[in-house]
């Protein structure tokens, strides 16, 4: 029998093997279980993910001139601003949504997620495709600019937004302090100097992830029911805004001839949602709209569409343009 399931093991499709704690969350969830991940264990390891992102970023970025990567960037977060503003319009004129929760639901789109960042990085690093290290600068770059642009659709005409505390949170954030932070770390000490820390950081970061990523699942359980109440236009918006999101990157990426599996990674950014740094910033910026929409849609659905069937498309798709270029 060994040797028939060896030959079937060899056969089976890939499958991140992370995603299957995201999964036993959330059947826990669904199960109402009492597992819990308590919350000062919770935060220790987003920071901790946080920062060996943007430690991983800087220590590779350190290989790259800096005017190499000034201009991917601008055309990456100039083609990452089209996606709340596509999304605007739907989420208004079919979904027929406030404009506060148009605006907010098109601020969660446009910006990012790092832990999908995250899960789509082990991916590659598991296939063995290598990728370029000034994605995690594309990662801190694309988290705010759907920001202010979901908040200026929202608030258009309005005189009192409070600008101010919008820029605070957005920018002082725990998710940006700690990648742009991880980042001028990296940089700073290179892949020479940062050797002495990578077991830490780097070595650990996939066990990491999987307790994360079991927390992710027990709370995407817990938001099914907002969902659930908002309708099915706004899980149809949640699953197709996504393709049509990595359908951009994956131009983008391959305009800019990125590899294989940089354009893989920025088609996962751009398909992904925040679900961190968004709602402080919609919390503060657009009060009355409901974030049961926008974190249900973004956490109940595109989060875990993303993990299991996104990115190996998008992986797919990638490999397919690059080799008919």
């Amino acid at each position: 029998m060994a040797a028939p399931l060896g030959r079937y093991r060899q056969k089976m499709p890939y499958f991140e093997p992370v995603i299957l704690f995201f999964l036993l969350g959330a059947l826990a969830g669904f199960a109402r279980s009492d597992l819990k991940i308590p919350g000062v264990l919770y935060e220790s390891l987003s920071i901790f993910l946080l920062l060996a992102i943007g430690l991983k970023g800087g220590v590779e970025l350190a290989r790259y001139p800096l005017g190499e990567v000034a201009l991917p960037a601008l055309a990456v977060v100039l083609a990452g601003a089209v996606i709340p503003l596509v999304a605007f319009p739907i989420l208004r004129r079919i979904g027929k949504l406030s404009r506060a929760d148009a605006g907010s639901i098109a601020a969660h789109y446009g910006s990012v997620s790092v832990v999908t960042f995250a899960v789509g990085s082990t991916y590659l690093a598991r296939l063995g495709n290598p990728v370029e290290g000034f994605m995690t600068v594309f990662l801190v770059l694309l988290e705010f600019p759907a920001l202010v642009i979901g908040v200026l659709l929202a608030r258009r005409g309005e005189p009192n937004t409070p600008w101010r505390r919008v820029m605070r949170e957005v920018f002082a954030g725990k998710s940006i302090v700690l990648l742009l932070g991880g980042l001028a770390i990296g940089w700073i000490a290179g892949p020479e100097g940062f050797v002495p820390l990578d077991k830490l950081f780097f070595d650990l970061f996939k066990g990491v992830l999987a307790f994360f990523l079991l927390e992710m699942g027990l709370v995407a359980a817990s938001r099914f029911g907002d969902l659930r109440r908002a309708g099915l236009f706004l899980v149809g918006f949640a699953t197709l805004m996504p393709l049509a999101s990595a359908a951009l990157g994956l131009a983008t990426g391959t305009l800019l001839g990125l590899s294989v599996g940089g354009t893989t990674l920025l088609a996962t950014l751009y398909a992904s949602a925040s679900y961190i740094a968004a709602p402080a910033a919609m919390r503060i910026a657009v009060p009355e709209a409901n974030p049961a929409l926008s974190i249900g849609a973004a956490l109940g659905v595109t989060f875990p569409f993303n993990l299991m069937v996104g990115i190996p498309l998008y992986h797919r798709l990638a490999q397919f343009l690059h080799a008919g270029a």
